[in-house]
């Protein structure tokens, strides 16, 4: 990242809190980078570890699971320890987790070092969220939540390209070894200027919340991420979602208790709020449509168009990097204009895109897809940080940390739903077409119209809900759960 992507207005931010608030930014830059980086060395791994294919994603698919299950966490968690506690916390799981994954002989080895690794990244981000709501005063965070934006979007586009320059000069081990020292000097760095911002609250933790967050959230990403493999048996796919549903639903009643003694794991009272909720309604709607674009173009790109898996990441490249040098520009046009002028246009085009989407034929050219990904993807800049900005600014700052855990959560469980979804309807109508005689070209590209079309149906939800969102300025008192 460059020095102006993580500026911060001097005028209205102390040095420390300047310097507070960079540290992070390039901590959850390095931390997200990560957990993309991966994905385009697993072949690698596959033939060095002489594992299969379903084994060694279980390195994409524990690393999610452990987010899901941690994320719900942090709003405890960042209520009772220190930001410098936080930090350290979240790099200290982060590097160990790399330099295990690097050095492990063993399969087992290295899925253990991504569990860890995961563990560190759940937290980073709602720490980066909460010290941007504590800091940051009202008037000025669209600004900083642009540069989070950015981060956010940047840093996934980058990993696997990062990982493909690695893995020209040497191993899978050495994407891993290359984050190691990056890890190190983050940490280091956050130990020598990272102060204290927040006052910890001697919040007690209900260890029952604990395991519901492991089968409610862990389950239903499981089940998610099971959706669309022909060879995972019925019986599996259906006790993943059973133990989730049953999990979460137990999980919500007893933050709902705990909530009336203040001892909510994770506060659901949040939801309180309108603003809040309808921005988590649009947020995972938007959730689920980009994961789900991400998740078909490269299928249509290589199997339909047959164009090769370099050239597909070329193209995919430039979207992911728009969005994130958007992030900054909008936060400033959100701060002068609000949401809605950002928000509503944005949101037509990404209907749009979608119908767009729904017209690729074998023999339409390469720079139509690209267009179209790099309209949806500043579409989304234009998005992501209103909503972020709207969401945890409706809040009191008593729920700062848990508002930040609800965010994540609700990405995590939203784009695991997004992918889901959209790999189903592709499947299930591709054999549609191939029963009726179509070939795998004509088939792949019906799934596909019908899987595009439909999300941009659902999308006119976000549309209307989008034109009810209020700035946090306008918004009224919270109610009480108490």
């Amino acid at each position: 990242m460059t020095e102006t992507a993580v500026k911060v207005d001097r005028h209205w931010l102390s040095a420390r809190d300047r310097s507070v608030i960079t540290i992070l930014l390039v901590a959850a830059f390095v931390v997200i980078l990560n957990e993309t980086a991966l994905n385009v060395a697993l072949t690698s791994v596959m033939n060095d570890l002489h594992v299969e294919e379903r084994t060694v994603q279980w390195l994409t698919t524990a690393f999610m699971l452990t987010m899901a299950v941690v994320i719900p966490i942090t709003g405890w968690l960042l209520q009772r320890i220190t930001t410098r506690s936080a930090f350290i916390l979240a790099m200290s799981l982060f590097t160990t987790g790399t330099l295990a994954c690097a050095i492990a002989p063993t399969f087992a080895l290295v899925l253990v070092g991504r569990i860890v690794q995961a563990g560190g990244t759940a937290i980073m981000l709602p720490l980066l969220m909460t010290t941007v709501m504590q800091l940051v005063p009202p008037s000025h965070r669209g600004a900083v939540m642009g540069n989070i934006s950015l981060v956010i979007s940047v840093a996934p586009a980058l990993g696997p390209t990062m990982a493909g320059l690695v893995l020209q000069f040497a191993s899978w081990r050495g994407v891993f070894a290359t984050m190691v020292p990056i890890g190190l000097a983050m940490l280091i760095g956050g130990v020598l200027r990272i102060t204290n911002v927040n006052e910890p609250v001697r919040v007690p933790l209900d260890w029952l919340s604990i395991p519901l967050t492991v089968l409610g959230f862990g389950g239903l990403v499981y089940g998610l991420s099971l959706i669309g493999d022909d060879s995972v048996p019925t019986i599996e796919l259906v006790s993943a979602f059973t133990v989730g549903i049953l999990g979460l639903g137990a999980f919500v009643w007893r933050q709902l208790r705990l909530a009336r003694r203040d001892r909510a794991l994770l506060d659901l009272s949040a939801f309180l709020h309108p603003t809040f909720s309808l921005s988590m309604v649009v947020m995972a709607l938007a959730m689920m449509a980009l994961f789900g674009t991400v998740i078909m173009l490269p299928l249509l790109l290589q199997q339909a168009l047959h164009l090769p898996p370099l050239s597909v990441g070329l193209i995919l490249l430039p979207g992911g990097l728009l969005m994130g040098v958007l992030g900054p520009v909008v936060g400033r046009l959100y701060d002068r204009v609000g949401p809605r002028p950002l928000m509503l246009p944005a949101s037509v085009v990404v209907a749009g895109v979608f119908w767009a989407l729904s017209t690729i034929q074998p023999e339409t050219p390469w720079w139509f897809v690209l267009i179209c990904h790099m309209a949806m993807s500043a579409s989304f800049a234009f998005m992501f940080t209103p909503l972020f900005t709207i969401a945890l600014g409706s809040l009191q700052p008593k729920l700062y940390s848990h508002g930040s855990a609800i965010v994540g959560t609700v990405q995590q469980l939203a784009g695991a739903l997004g992918t889901a979804v959209f790999v189903t309807i592709l499947a299930s109508q591709s054999e549609v077409a191939q029963d009726a005689g179509a070939g795998l070209e004509a088939s792949l590209l019906y799934g596909s119209h019908l899987a595009f079309l439909g999300a941009g149906a659902v999308w006119t939800l976000a549309i209307v809900a989008i034109a009810f969102l209020k700035s946090p300025e306008t918004v009224g008192a919270a109610p009480s759960m108490h």
